[in-house]
């Protein structure tokens, strides 16, 4: 007999530009991301379906918590302590500037690894110039001894992160369309540098490849960006499933809820979409496995 496929939920109709970097904050029982060209960090709190947001001046990539209740934030020239508050103005204090090798650059795709050093993308943000710009960067430490470190480069447009449970494979993905790749690393929990770089996935079924996740058994969710798919793959890389969304563009997936069984979905929206179009929506999906909280940044 076929396994019925999980249905998407709306979660929120809010029509966000470019929704990515969902994370569940098990303190608070609650669903962070942000809207990347608007500069707004939103939160959603199932509970009671709060719904908050917060405005910066710089577009807002991607975040990690911090265990004082602030967020880390990668915007455009840096990485930002984020002080929230009921209402705005909100406060952006910049922790580290990073030195992009061409104009016209931003951060991208974001996340801690499991002793919660926050590892962070970078891409050129005209994709139409295919310039591999971009590069992956690892901060750590705190106050005067904080540090961004460039550990690899040459990415066009750079997605994907994902650790293993153990937290010993790293994976990274290129959306660019010149690429579409995802590349798994042998990763050294305690000096936190990948090595033994080796393709994962070459190319998607449907879709290219962008944000992702780890689940509790380490397969790894990818986004199938222009195809309305995410797709689940076994640590061994093998297609195991592919779940639907209701629009083109999911960009990130994320598990979250008070059991960590619900994958939560950001998507982007197009210029072209129809007025009453979803495309920038959350969505979640309950796809029959358990994830991993994600870890906060280690201060």
């Amino acid at each position: 007999m076929t396994t019925p496929q999980p249905s998407a939920e709306l979660v929120l109709d809010l029509r966000c530009q470019t929704g990515e970097c969902p994370v569940w904050h098990a303190a608070s029982q609650s669903l962070y991301w942000v809207d990347i060209p608007a500069g707004r960090l939103h939160c959603w709190r199932p509970a009671d379906q709060k719904h908050q947001s917060w405005r910066f001046t710089q577009q807002l990539a991607c975040i990690a918590s911090l265990s004082s209740g602030d967020w880390l934030g990668a915007m455009e020239d840096g990485v930002y302590r984020l002080g929230l508050a009921a209402g705005e103005p909100v406060s952006a204090t910049r922790l580290v500037a990073v030195d992009h090798p061409q104009a016209g650059m931003r951060f991208n795709d974001g996340r801690c690894d499991r002793q919660g050093r926050f590892w962070v993308g970078s891409m050129v943000m005209d994709m139409g110039l295919a310039s591999p710009a971009g590069a992956l960067y690892r901060l750590q430490g705190s106050g005067s001894g904080i540090r961004l470190d460039k550990i690899l480069d040459d990415f066009l447009t750079l997605n994907g992160l994902g650790f293993s449970p153990d937290g010993r494979t790293l994976y990274v993905s290129d959306s660019h369309p010149q690429r579409q790749c995802v590349w798994a690393f042998d990763y050294d929990p305690d000096a936190g540098v990948p090595s033994r770089r080796r393709v994962f996935i070459d190319r998607l079924p449907a879709g290219r490849p962008d944000g992702a996740a780890v689940d509790a058994e380490g397969c790894y969710w990818i986004t199938g960006n222009d195809a309305g798919v995410v797709h689940r793959y076994t640590p061994e890389g093998r297609l195991d499933r592919t779940l639907k969304v209701p629009v083109a563009k999911p960009s990130m997936c994320a598990f979250g809820g008070p059991r960590l069984d619900t994958l939560f979905v950001t998507t982007i929206r197009q210029p072209t979409a129809a007025p009453d179009a979803l495309d920038g929506s959350v969505f979640a999906l309950q796809p029959g496995v358990v994830g991993l909280e994600e870890p906060g940044y280690s201060e």
